[in-house]
């Protein structure tokens, strides 16, 4: 037997599910609109900057928020090192991917190394060298500056490249060794037993087994460094000085020394610059994203 709702009433499920939908709807509308808002932010400074790039140095601050009459010249003089301030530009490009590149080089040898020890080698407390290692990030690179400016002048390294080298690779490999041990756990250990039987040496196993199995965090790490040492300035500012030692993000800055900065060269300039890190990442962001998922599981 069945009851019969009277005419004109509904239950509450009904009632409810058009206010579900509207309220879903409106969350839906907000979040596109708010998402389209933080796109147009990060957008308009790229915008500006290739707006400017392609602008006559007379029409830089004209206003136009379109360039209606765009000219490639500025990326001629910039790669033609046509201007006074970019007679080192290839130079200081070269320097750039020299400091990166090591930087990179350094970190992937001296994590993966550790890393190899601590977890595959079995080391006793091996795992503070590591905790002590992340504790380093507590004090920001900042406050390290000055100290390290210090220590290099003592050492004679002030105005040398290998000075940021040195210290790039000392924030970077911290993080290096904690992604690679805890990429390595998802190795089988049997695997190293194994080879040491068949009458491998630790640096066998490191080279022949462990190295290539690690590829994947391999691939993010050294991403991570390079585009570490790339794109800092403060480091680079503080221990390169000369024109022949200092990179493109340094002498980015000279450009403001004159009374009438050359904007449409400087933003020119810094596309330029851009470009490799945005290749680099692209290229390999699947790898990076399959090694720091892999090595920020813990367990």
């Amino acid at each position: 037997m069945s009851l019969a709702l009277p005419a004109g009433r509904t239950t509450g499920r009904t009632k409810r599910r058009p206010n579900y939908r509207l309220r879903s709807a409106l969350v839906e509308t907000v979040c596109l609109a708010f998402a389209a808002v933080l796109v147009i932010w990060s957008l308009l400074p790229v915008y500006n900057m290739v707006l400017i790039a392609l602008s006559e140095h007379s029409a830089v601050f004209s206003g136009e928020i379109f360039p209606w009459d765009p000219s490639f010249h500025s990326f001629y003089v910039v790669l033609t090192q046509g201007f006074w301030y970019l007679e080192r530009f290839w130079h200081q490009f070269g320097n750039s991917f020299f400091i990166g590149l090591m930087t990179m080089f350094l970190t992937l040898l001296v994590g993966t190394l550790a890393s190899f020890t601590i977890g595959r080698m079995r080391i006793r407390h091996g795992w503070l060298l590591t905790n002590a290692a992340l504790l380093t990030y507590v004090i920001p690179a900042s406050f390290l500056a000055i100290p390290f400016y210090r220590i290099m002048q003592n050492y004679g390294l002030s105005n040398n490249p290998w000075s940021v080298i040195a210290a790039m690779v000392t924030f970077a490999t911290p993080y290096a060794i904690f992604i690679f041990q805890q990429y390595g756990k998802s190795i089988p250990l049997e695997l190293d037993e194994s080879a040491r039987i068949d009458g491998a040496s630790p640096p066998q196993v490191y080279f022949r087994i462990y190295l290539p199995l690690m590829a994947p965090s391999l691939v993010a790490v050294g991403t991570y460094a390079l585009l570490l040492a790339w794109n800092e300035y403060l480091y680079q500012f503080l221990l390169l000085s000369s024109k022949n030692s200092m990179t493109v993000s340094v002498a980015l800055a000279q450009f403001m020394n004159s009374d009438e900065a050359p904007w449409n060269y400087m933003m020119a300039t810094a596309i330029t610059y851009a470009i490799p890190p945005i290749v680099i990442y692209y290229a390999f962001r699947r790898h990076m994203a399959a090694g720091l998922t892999m090595g920020g599981v813990k367990g």
